[in-house]
């Protein structure tokens, strides 16, 4: 195949696609550090130091989407937003409970219930966008 006739690779994982989800994670990396107490009440209560917690995974969030755009540390930083997910499913979980005990509407119980498989595509992306 000629270099003209060469395809490209699919913008999944291409670079406008690595740089959407760095602008994901450093968004909410913000919003950890502008609305700690709505991340802290959402942190399971088996959990303790809800606020550091809060901190920490918004430090990890803000260096992993850094380290998305720079080369040298990409797949690093991959593999710590990979564990990141990971380790915030609990306070997603918690946020679906937290809805049904306060009997929230059906369409926020279920959106956030929905939300809770998402994870899987966002994690599939992390990798993807990181192997590059």
């Amino acid at each position: 195949m000629s270099a003209v006739q060469q395809k490209s690779p699919p913008a999944f994982s291409g670079s406008v696609s690595r740089a959407l989800l760095a602008l994901l994670f450093a968004t909410s990396a913000m919003l950890h550090f502008t609305l700690p107490s709505q991340y802290a009440s959402v942190v399971p209560p088996w959990l303790p130091a809800h606020a550091l917690l809060v901190l920490i995974s918004g430090i990890a969030e803000l260096a992993g989407a850094i380290g998305l755009l720079w080369a040298p540390v990409r797949r690093s930083a991959g593999l710590g937003l990979l564990l990141l997910c990971v380790a915030v499913f609990p306070a997603n979980v918690q946020m679906w409970l937290d809805a049904m005990a306060a009997y929230k509407p059906v369409w926020t119980v279920a959106a956030l219930l929905v939300r809770l498989p998402l994870q899987l595509p966002l994690m599939m992306w992390i990798w993807r966008v990181s192997r590059n």
